[in-house]
């Protein structure tokens, strides 16, 4: 991609309306934007995520794997981004839905099967990998939301189903590796009859 940013304003989306990359005009609240704005989220909260592993590394070397694992879930969420600002862009591909299926398989063998419900928390880089986790979901919801309007390929919904998934085992495998307890659901008593 050869287009670069000159001018961060513009000022032609003062009235409620931006432009996709093939020139098309929609409002800031049509479900391409509005799938492109949770992909970006997404993107921002695991750029967070990202980073507080790199901080962790020299205490936590066996936080290298995920997140030298996650660090190019970034650019594909980037990539994602480009495919849903213009339509005829491709770029995500079916290796990389294999690379995350893959990983989870390993990590959750790690982890063991999941006996309980589990809660955001225990630590804050499990919590946050939960963060990215519900926005990935999120992200899943708006773009099934376009498809339904303007179908996109199947590779983009896939990569954001298995993406999601990878972070609930993530956020598991950090705990163990952490060895930090998961914070198990506890279930209200039952309302006094």
């Amino acid at each position: 991609m050869g287009f670069r940013l000159s001018k961060i304003y513009t000022r032609t989306g003062d009235a409620g309306e931006t432009g996709l990359a093939d020139g098309r005009r929609v409002t800031k609240d049509h479900p391409r934007i509005e799938a492109m704005g949770e992909v970006d989220t997404l993107n921002s909260q695991l750029g967070l995520l990202l980073t507080e592993l790199a901080e962790q590394q020299p205490l936590h070397s066996g936080l290298t794997e995920i997140l030298e694992l996650l660090a190019p879930c970034q650019h594909r969420l980037f990539d994602l981004g480009g495919e849903l600002a213009m339509p005829e862009y491709q770029a995500l591909d079916a290796v990389e839905i294999t690379r995350l299926e893959q990983a989870i398989d390993a990590w959750n063998e790690e982890v063991g099967p999941l006996k309980n419900f589990i809660l955001p928390g225990g630590s804050r880089l499990v919590a946050q990998a939960h963060v990215c986790r519900s926005f990935a979901r999120s992200a899943e919801r708006r773009c099934q939301h376009l498809n339904a309007v303007e179908p996109l390929r199947g590779e983009c919904l896939a990569y954001l189903n298995r993406l999601s998934d990878l972070l609930f085992v993530g956020a598991r495998l950090i705990a163990r590796r952490q060895q930090v307890n998961e914070v198990l659901w506890q279930a209200a008593s039952a309302p006094e009859a």
